[in-house]
């Protein structure tokens, strides 16, 4: 049972659902891309909103760049896009809209840096929020035995990281992806190589400001509105919008030691990964891919990397082969120099990769966070990086990992040259429980993530269809198998689907939904719920939930 702290706020939901509209959870969008024209279908409420005053601006014209987003599949017009400067303004239009009830359709969707796959971050006809526009509080670092930084929600994670670093801090867990905003990733989990260890981005987060979907701005925790702070975090956007947040920080590293090597077997591979994330002297990041049929594998290592050695490591091929490379990185200081060697080799020597494919390299700490947007650079030079990205990312279970390789990277997929594959385990019992994030039940899964590029002009297996229809045969193969998966950054069609996404975590997630934004104004590119003028049968159980709710708290 959800507790409120006033009695106040469960009347105030009661009379919401007597007087207006609320979720309708049978409707929800096509799957199929949508590219929608300039021509708003909300034109005539254009005056309602011209009328209100911001610190910062409302734009109705020249906003078609907020109609789409990293994955390059979904366009979704929005009427008008705000770009805030205060939290207050972000307040103002949501209680509007809110405050309009059944008179309007409008939604509201908030954009961090736009990476978002299938529209998630999209509003048609609505309201788009561009949160990098958000730039208050400026960071605050408060040192002491937990430090912390409180940064605005529209802040990128790479600017975190260099002006932590000026304290000799960070943050403890990472994207691969560092241009990311701090509300985009805390609305999904943000998860990397370091999550055996702290957990995801969710889990290192001590504090958040939210503006709900009735306006009302709430700052939340463990200890005050614990029931909002669990439900935003990994929450996909639906229970508020993240305006601050207080980041966890530890000290800061100066160097890295940045490993790779080769497994030909997944039975060998997959047990050193789990070896390592089980260990409490390990790596301080794990991580790993696939690679299929790769021609000079080892000499476009040679770039960045050294090979330990490098006569036999000139003897091996990648050509048509199936392999398995495991990626490790162990942080330290220049003090540590002395010893740094020998406690790697002493990790190195429990594992059982193919000695002829080690390859090592020594970077900044800064430098091997970035590592990503080095390769985005590259891409943007030659045009590759505005092509669409249909992503797929699962969580596996650890009892369903073989089968799933063997079918997969046996029969599905016959090469990797669309973009990387990514696979490692995460140990869920040193994560946090209760937030909104949904993962496999068994402690160890896998996180599998097929990261194409897709030539939008290409009808050959870089094209756009051909990826779809392999990532359609893998999805078809796991619901076949019951493998026990969960898609991570989920996208669905139907009800019946999200409601098998979530499980028994359904009728919590839309209670949750009924009670922080029961009009259904936010998020709506997520597709879970639909903004409707009617209450329909589920709704009228989420009413009757409510009135439990007012019944025990009188």
């Amino acid at each position: 049972m959800i507790n409120f702290k006033h009695n106040t706020i469960a009347l105030r939901i009661l009379t919401v659902f007597l007087v207006s509209f609320t979720v309708n959870k049978k409707h929800l969008c096509s799957n199929h891309p949508s590219i929608t024209s300039t021509n708003s279908p909300h034109l005539s409420l254009h005056s309602s909103l011209a009328e209100m005053v911001f610190d910062g601006h409302l734009s109705f014209e020249n906003i078609e760049h907020m109609a789409k987003d990293f994955g390059g599949r979904y366009r979704f017009m929005p009427s008008a896009v705000l770009n805030p400067k205060s939290v207050s303004d972000i307040s103002s239009i949501v209680k509007h809209i809110f405050q309009m009830g059944k008179t309007t359709e409008l939604t509201v969707a908030a954009r961090g840096h736009g990476h978002s796959f299938e529209g998630q971050a999209q509003a048609h006809g609505g309201v788009v929020i561009n949160m990098e526009s958000l730039r208050v509080p400026e960071m605050s670092f408060h040192t002491g035995k937990l430090p912390y930084v409180d940064v605005s929600a529209g802040e990128l994670w790479i600017n975190i990281l260099h002006e932590s670093l000026k304290h000799g801090l960070a943050p403890k867990s990472w994207t691969d992806y560092l241009h990311l905003t701090v509300g985009g990733t805390l609305s999904v989990a943000g998860i990397s190589g370091q999550a055996f260890q702290h957990g995801p981005q969710i889990d290192n987060v001590y504090q958040l400001q939210v503006v709900t979907g009735t306006g009302e701005v709430v700052t939340c925790s463990e200890e005050q509105n614990s029931d909002l702070f669990h439900a935003i975090l990994g929450g996909l956007g639906q229970f508020g919008i993240i305006t601050q947040a207080r980041i966890a920080l530890e000290p800061a590293p100066k160097k890295v030691t940045w490993i790779r090597a080769l497994y030909s077997d997944f039975a060998v591979f997959s047990k050193d990964q789990e070896h390592l994330i089980s260990s409490e002297n390990s790596f301080n990041y794990i991580e790993g891919f696939v690679i299929i049929n790769r021609t000079g594998l080892l000499n476009n290592w040679r770039t960045s990397f050294s090979s330990k050695d490098p006569v036999q490591a000139n003897q091996f091929t990648s050509e048509g082969r199936v392999l398995f490379c495991l990626e490790v990185a162990k942080y330290f200081n220049l003090e540590d120099s002395d010893h740094i060697d020998k406690d790697i080799d002493t990790l190195l020597s429990d594992l059982n990769y193919v000695q002829s494919t080690l390859f090592l390299s020594e970077v900044s700490y800064v430098d091997f966070l970035d590592r990503v947007h080095v390769s985005e650079l590259k891409l943007r030079e030659k045009g590759l990086w505005e092509v669409p990205h249909p992503w797929l990312n699962l969580l596996i279970p650890r009892s369903s990992i073989h089968q799933f390789t063997q079918e997969v990277f046996g029969n599905i997929l016959t090469d990797t040259s669309n973009g990387p594959v990514l696979i490692y385990p995460v140990n869920k019992s040193r994560w946090k429980n209760g937030t909104s994030m949904v993962t496999p039940e068994e402690d160890v899964f896998y996180l599998v993530a097929f990261l194409s590029s897709a030539l939008p002009s290409s009808t050959g297996k870089d094209g756009l269809e051909y990826i779809l229809t392999q990532h359609k045969r893998i999805l078809n193969f796991c619901g076949r198998s019951n493998l026990g998966i969960k898609q991570y950054l989920p996208h669905y069609s139907t009800r019946e689907e999200w409601k098998a996404h979530f499980g028994t975590f359904w009728e919590v997630f839309s209670q949750r939904k009924s009670i922080y934004d029961p009009l259904a104004i936010l998020a709506p590119g997520q597709r879970i719920f639909h903004k409707q003028r009617h209450l329909d049968d589920d709704d009228l159980k989420s009413l009757r939930s409510v009135n439990r709710v007012l019944e025990a708290h009188r």
